[in-house]
């Protein structure tokens, strides 16, 4: 590995960019497919970011490895070290975009809206899998943006469902206090439109307790706020080390654990295991496999994490977020697939890719034909709807590990999808000139 090292650092230097040597790949020809990883291994909020890069890294290495990459034809793999920074990924996308990039991964909702705009200019499609801009679901205004399985919108719709059917119906969330705790940036105020509107409907109070970057591991003044407050539910948005936190400061103050829902990138391992036995039925959404019985997840340790291909600490395999990771690298593989049938090109380019995305088809066959049963949800794209408010579980701290603690819950699609289509009209004209579509559609 020590000369793909010297390649990463070498353009880092050059570029001024901060590329990840250890998980970078050695095929850098034009008969590859070219992935850039955005990815975040250092800083605050590198205790989440790792797992998620870990799990997109090994299943794609693993096609290589196992199937000699898709359609016969290689992977060509180079991470890029954003930081969590907006600033950061714009200069890793403005480096890698040349080389032949089929798609983006920002791992940021800050760094998805500063790409949106680049996407249908540069041709190269954006998958920001259950996060970014939530508006970006409708195909006809964001022909380039992919946000599968589900927007934000769609997550908290679902959190404020499970919690009336906890109260006995969503009438009876009349009266009662809700809390948000969030990452005060765009990842945690983008739920709020559809709270605020879903908390007037419903008749419950929505208390907000904002949490800045910075302070992330200092949040003893909104959980004395919360105390005093005494809401009925706690909902967090939380990421990276603002997740343990809040679980430590929970279980400080004793606020029921079974109460406290997060939303899927609140789902940690190590943000539960954070608040010891205390955490014990501590909530999060989840809409990837829980644990690691899945062929697919046996195929990455035979032949890249037993073989030395990877960084990945073998005992993180089939851990929340890197069975994230996973599926996100699943849907770049499967649009990849699937758009070298539609164009019958074995070396494709983002414009392919889209097409890929546009006409994915991920139903139960072929969950199971990827070693991947019951890993996810079938999920379907089509031209209109980039994200498909597919369902999601709630999935529970048992004190050691996760486990699944409801069935698969709807999103209100008949609340949400107006709002999502507002809100992108909204996007189109505050963004004046916005183009029309005129992209193909596969469908």
């Amino acid at each position: 590995m020590k000369s793909i090292k010297q390649f990463a650092l070498g353009t880092a230097v050059a570029l001024g960019v901060g590329f990840s040597g250890a998980m970078t790949t050695a095929v850098q020809a034009e008969d590859a497919n070219y992935v850039p990883l955005l990815t975040y291994r250092t800083g605050p909020y590198a205790g989440s970011g790792i797992h998620i890069a870990n799990g997109m890294h090994d299943y794609l290495q693993m096609l290589n490895e196992r199937d000699g990459g898709i359609g016969g034809v290689k992977l060509a793999l180079e991470e890029c070290e954003t930081g969590y920074n907006a600033q950061k990924g714009v200069e890793c996308y403005e480096a890698t975009k040349g080389k032949g990039a089929l798609v983006y991964n920002p791992y940021s909702t800050g760094i998805t809206l500063q790409l949106i705009p680049k996407a249908g200019v540069d041709k190269i499609p954006v998958l920001s899998m259950g996060y970014g801009l939530s508006a970006a679901a409708v195909g006809s205004t964001f022909p380039w943006i992919f946000n599968v399985p589900d927007t934000y919108w769609d997550g908290a719709s679902v959190v404020i469902k499970y919690i009336g059917e906890q109260e006995g119906g969503l009438e009876n969330l009349k009266g009662k206090k809700i809390g948000y705790i969030f990452l005060d940036a765009g990842y945690g105020r983008e739920p709020l439109p559809l709270l605020e509107q879903l908390a007037e409907k419903y008749g419950f109070e929505l208390l907000q307790y904002p949490v800045p970057g910075a302070e992330m591991q200092n949040q003893s003044s909104q959980w004395l706020n919360v105390r005093r407050d005494r809401p009925d539910y706690m909902v967090m948005w939380g990421w990276g080390a603002m997740n343990p936190t809040a679980v430590k400061e929970a279980v400080k103050i004793r606020f029921p654990m079974d109460k406290f829902i997060g939303v899927w990138w609140s789902a940690g391992d190590d943000d539960a295991s954070a608040g010891g036995e205390g955490a014990k039925g501590y909530k999060a959404l989840n809409f990837s496999g829980v644990g690691a019985d899945f062929p697919a997840l046996d195929d990455i340790k035979k032949h890249v994490v037993d073989a030395g291909k990877s960084s990945t600490d073998a005992s993180s395999i089939g851990s929340t977020l890197y069975n994230r990771g996973v599926l996100n690298s699943v849907i770049i593989a499967e649009g990849i697939r699937t758009a070298q049938e539609l164009t019958g090109k074995k070396v494709i380019t983002g414009e392919d890719m889209r097409l890929g995305l546009e006409a994915l088809n991920l139903d139960e066959a072929r969950l199971a034909e990827l070693g991947l049963k019951g890993f996810a949800h079938p999920m379907k794209v089509t031209c209109e709807d980039h994200a498909g408010s597919h369902p999601v579980f709630i999935q529970e701290w048992d004190g050691k590990k996760w486990r699944q603690a409801s069935d698969w819950i709807e999103p209100m699609t008949d609340v949400v999808r107006p709002l999502l289509e507002a809100a992108a009209a909204e996007y189109a004209e505050k963004n004046a000139p916005w183009p029309a579509r005129t992209e193909p559609c596969p469908n």
